[in-house]
């Protein structure tokens, strides 16, 4: 078989395994996991060998020897009712004592804070004694909180996987590379390690050296967990030293930020932005140094997308500047798989999942049932954008114990090899235009939109992530774009879609960037000249100046909220349109939406429920707008979404350019290649006429998951 580009799990005790599926997986290359070693028999079988590090947690006892030298966080209370006018408030009683210290080493005065919620203003009058803040001049009935900063004891990345695998070891401590002395001991640690191992050819930097926001419960459960978060970059250094650069001081409200901890679903404030900015060059002057050093031993650095990620920003400004030779990240869907492979980077390697690990990998579990749907998303964004290598992570011992997922893995690994051999390092075709995906943060979040964590189902993500999916694996050029941008610059000249999606009030939608008359008028005018728009869940959604939906004009809908409720609205009538071609069954919207209706008897309404709107097409001016209550990905949304799209640009018969007529399997279209690639996307026989150049090709038929290759 075709050998190389996959990175294979190793582990002391397993060679002979090894060396056996290195040969079965066409391995090249075998890397370390956290909780593994590779022996000297392993890394003399001829392989790349690739090690993780994780300098912050590399040295103990000296972190240890330097209690003040630790990372910190801030942590808020939960609310507490006042019944009197005195209350005592016990900080760190919904928090694990074995992650968190409170820092009572620090101006507490300064660097704390009480916090009347209901009246929303700080509280003077308090001290701390024995682990409680007793509030001596409390108002009865208002709610009060504490935030503080704590020492994190325990790594938290090392503290998971203490958790999950149900480890003893002496646990890690995070050092923070803000003081001058952690920085010189690391780089010292760094060369120390690379001395003593002349045998590594690539450093796998895992991340650098701010864990992203993970805390948890006093019951040793995640209780807050945000996949962007900075908030364990906080330090009173850290804090001096932004004042003297920003010229104004932070408080611990602009950590806690009510309890929000600044989730990226929220609009981003000044104060927030500048936190993220003076670390982002921090921690991208560092990890340069320790690229260099990595370099100056002839081995190559890369990094893992994740863990210890909070500071690098891919799609920041700075990351270019640290100098990686590739990024290597945990693919779990195809939004994550294009969120690592569109990084600008030398190369990107995926990390499938599942991770080798005992809560997938145990008696009676089945790896295979959970890796073909993460495979069938990660193949559709591989097809639009491959990444050079693939592999696995965790214990080797317990996956070689499954041999259908040994076999299933074999058949990964020759589909991965199969796309960049049958392609030869050409695009696939893309549409004639371009779509933007508009929210608050731009092209800072690319392929990062309604993230909790990272690929988990969450409540109030899926309904909204599954247009991210979809368009991870279709025919169209992608860029995210922030309102900011348009303010600033205007919309892009080859834009031909604009995507806007989220709930109202949230970051994804824009919230008050709706107020915006130059955004406004913008869109307005960009879709009267010929543009798309689509609109999902509660687009353009901002009340004001009696309207909701503030692009109701160019969507043809708007949200009845109660106060309009008198009013009389068109009748929505269903009709038949191109987007819903394809559809024979009921829509999955999600969550969806109600009380959506028509503003006029032009809007085209193409699915309803109980009088709601789910789905609608609309002209405006020389252009087009459709609007959908949800989309979960499924094989039916990832349809409407492209035939929405080209409908929304104009282009439809452009869609027919590379088609295929069963919408449970895709077409992608390499013309330089002069091959085109169809996949079944279904546990099932399917049949299919495929298109190309607009005219019907012969009939294919494709069995369960299977990836099929044809000349043009």
């Amino acid at each position: 078989m075709e050998k190389g580009r996959f990175t294979l799990p190793g582990e002391a005790g397993m060679e002979a395994v090894i060396r056996e599926l290195a040969e079965k997986w066409g391995a090249d290359a075998v890397r370390d996991s956290d909780g593994t070693k590779l022996t000297d028999e392993i890394t003399g079988m001829g392989l790349l060998v690739y090690s993780t590090l994780c300098l912050i947690r590399m040295d103990n006892e000296w972190a240890k020897a330097h209690p003040e030298c630790r990372q910190q966080t801030y942590l808020l209370t939960e609310a507490k009712t006042a019944f009197d006018k005195e209350l005592e408030i016990i900080i760190m009683e919904h928090y694990f004592s074995e992650q968190f210290e409170p820092n009572t080493d620090t101006d507490i005065k300064k660097y704390w804070q009480v916090s009347d919620r209901t009246k929303g203003e700080p509280v003077d009058s308090w001290e701390y004694k024995d682990g409680k803040v007793i509030i001596k001049e409390a108002v009865p009935f208002h709610q009060y909180t504490v935030s503080f900063p704590a020492w994190q004891i325990w790594e938290p990345v090392s503290m998971y996987n203490h958790l999950t695998n149900h480890w003893t070891k002496e646990h890690k401590i995070p050092v923070d590379i803000r003081y001058p002395e952690a920085r010189e001991h690391i780089l010292k640690v760094l060369e120390q390690w690379l001395e003593d191992h002349p045998g590594t050819d690539v450093v796998r930097f895992t991340t650098f050296f701010y864990n992203f926001d993970l805390f948890y419960n006093q019951y040793g459960k995640e209780k807050q967990v945000n996949w962007f978060g900075y908030v364990s970059c906080v330090s009173q250094l850290a804090m001096e030293q932004f004042k003297e650069e920003y010229g104004y001081e932070l408080t611990p409200e602009d950590f806690v930020d009510q309890g929000y901890y600044h989730t990226p679903f929220k609009n981003p404030d000044k104060h927030y932005l500048d936190w993220m900015e003076f670390n982002q060059k921090f921690v991208a002057s560092f990890a340069k140094e320790c690229v260099d050093l990595v370099h100056s031993y002839g081995k190559k650095a890369i990094m893992f997308l994740g863990d210890h990620w909070a500071g690098t920003e891919p799609y920041g400004r700075y990351f270019k500047e640290i100098g990686l030779d590739a990024v290597v990240g945990a693919a779990g869907d195809g939004v994550t798989t294009r969120m690592i492979a569109d990084i600008p980077v030398k190369e990107t390697e995926a990390r499938f999942y599942p991770y080798f690990f005992p809560d997938i990998f145990h008696e009676g579990g089945n790896p295979v049932g959970e890796s073909r749907p993460i495979w069938k998303k990660c193949r559709r964004a591989l097809l639009r954008k491959p990444m050079a290598r693939m592999g696995y992570g965790g214990y080797l011992s317990l996956a070689s114990r499954f041999p259908d997922f040994i076999e299933h893995v074999t058949d990964i690994a020759g589909q991965f090899r199969a796309i960049h051999k049958e392609t030869n390092g050409t695009k696939a075709h893309t549409a004639p235009f371009k779509v933007a995906v508009l929210n608050a943060w731009g092209s800072l979040r690319s392929w990062q939109t309604h993230q909790v964590a990272h690929s988990l189902w969450n409540q109030r993500c899926y309904s909204y992530l599954g247009v991210m999916e979809a368009l991870a694996g279709l025919p169209f050029d992608v860029e995210f774009i922030s309102f900011e941008d348009i303010i600033k610059k205007g919309i892009p000249d080859n834009t031909g879609v604009i995507i806007n999606a989220g709930d109202g009030g949230t970051s994804w939608s824009g919230a008050e960037y709706w107020s915006d008359m130059a955004v406004v008028t913008a869109i307005r005018r960009f879709v009267s000249e010929g543009g798309g728009f689509v609109g999902i869940g509660e687009p353009a959604a901002y009340l004001r100046e009696g309207k909701y939906f503030q692009l109701e004009d160019v969507l043809g809908v708007q949200k009845e909220i109660g106060f309009t409720a008198s009013t009389n609205k068109c009748k929505a009538v269903k009709t038949e349109h191109f987007i819903t071609e394809d559809c024979t069954g009921a829509i999955d919207y999600g969550e969806g939406m109600t009380m959506i209706y028509p503003v006029s008897a032009g809007t085209k309404v193409l699915d309803m429920v109980n009088g709601s709107c789910n789905l609608a097409a609309n002209t405006y001016g020389e252009g087009r707008a459709v609007y959908i209550a949800g989309m979960p990905y499924n094989d039916v949304n990832a349809r409407i979404i492209l035939r929405a799209l080209y409908w929304a640009a104009g282009k439809e018969q452009h869609m027919y350019q590379c088609f295929s007529s069963n919408l449970y399997t895709e077409c992608s279209l390499f013309l330089q290649a002069g091959k085109f690639c169809l996949v079944n996307n279904s546990e099932e026989v399917q049949h299919t006429q495929v298109y190309l150049g607009g005219a019907k090709a012969r009939a294919y038929t494709l069995q369960p998951m299977e990836m099929c290759w044809d000349i043009i």
